[in-house]
């Protein structure tokens, strides 16, 4: 009977966090500078499905569809994805400090999106060398932790900070070289993380890698539970622990690659989603991952509104995470009862 009442109340949680990202996309898409309204989006989004006479501007039609949409999408989805990789890299390293950037991702992203603006490559190829850059990075990471004698999980985390402290020399570098009047700006406000600018192109280019790292990690949840009793634990279940561990750190850098890539260094929202959704469903990962990916897309949908509305000037999404997140996550830590 209680395991009923329990499941029931994780349905109820899951069920709400989804009925609000709903009507936060929703109120997003009507919340903005230039006015959208229910009657619009909907004769708008209908209109791609079947004819509607017109009866909306043009020029709504192209926010929305061009510049509104896109961004909206693009924050639910790197959201979801840092949240997702935060809560995975927790479970595997067994550290309730991990975080998404824990193997270098965060870095080497930054480093390829500051060479591409001082070779002055344009935004598309930016996003794409970030990219690339960031999966090389983890990929030595990986390399040089398999190298390190003694615990493998421990190798790869201080190869992680090793190799992300030299590639992040290698951006303060770039920095310092650049022309200050035009591309020193440009890879500052890169790093501060922003989604200004996204285009329906570059949704298309972060959903796949996204997709490919999210799917697993989404099937594979309840066997990160088994990783968290450690190796010898789940090698007495039958699950090869160093396969799956290899897996879901593979699953999680990607989506944190491709949400560096396209939105710049976002921090916090992959360290302080997965506690507060633990506060909510606990540490089954079963529950927990679905709960960490819906907060994570609601939480960063909702920041990157205030970004967009709060000023004349958009604030840089990763100013405002850092000021939210920053302060909740010591409110977290510190209350009584609180254990990590």
């Amino acid at each position: 009977m209680t395991n009923n009442k329990k499941k029931l109340s994780y349905s109820a949680i899951i069920s709400i966090l989804f009925a609000a990202l709903i009507v936060a996309i929703i109120g997003s898409v009507v919340f903005g500078r230039y006015p959208i309204g229910l009657k619009e989006l909907f004769g708008i989004i209908g209109s791609k499905l079947v004819y509607i006479e017109p009866f909306w501007e043009p020029v709504q039609e192209s926010l929305l569809l061009q510049h509104r949409l896109p961004r909206i999408l693009m924050a639910c989805l790197v959201g979801c994805c840092l949240s997702a990789a935060g809560s995975a890299y927790q479970g595997v390293f067994q550290n309730p400090m991990a975080a998404p950037d824990i193997l270098g991702a965060s870095s080497g992203a930054a480093f390829g999106a500051a060479l591409a603006i001082l070779l002055d490559l344009g935004s598309t190829m930016t996003i794409v060398l970030a990219f690339v850059c960031s999966i090389v990075t983890v990929s030595v990471v990986i390399y040089t932790g398999s190298m390190a004698k003694g615990k493998r999980v421990l190798g790869l985390v201080l190869a992680g900070i090793m190799i992300g402290s030299l590639v992040s020399s290698g951006t303060s570098f770039i920095k310092l070289v650049a022309d200050p009047d035009d591309q020193l700006p440009a890879i500052t406000y890169w790093l501060m993380g922003s989604l200004n600018g996204t285009s329906p192109d570059d949704v298309k280019f972060a959903l796949i890698p996204m997709a490919i790292g999210l799917i697993p990690l989404f099937l594979l949840r309840w066997r990160i539970n088994i990783l968290t009793f450690g190796d010898e634990e789940a090698q007495t279940m039958g699950v090869n622990a160093k396969r799956l561990r290899s897996v879901v750190i593979l699953c999680s850098t990607l989506v944190t690659a491709a949400s560096v890539a396209v939105s710049g260094v976002i921090g916090w929202v992959g360290l302080v989603i997965p506690h507060l959704a633990r506060r909510l469903v606990g540490n089954n990962y079963r529950h927990l991952m679905p709960a960490s990916m819906l907060f994570g897309g609601i939480f960063l949908l909702l920041v990157d509104d205030i970004s967009r509305n709060l000023l004349a000037t958009e604030i840089p999404i990763g100013i405002l995470t850092s000021f939210i997140g920053a302060p909740f996550f010591i409110y977290l830590i510190s209350r009584d009862g609180e254990r990590y």
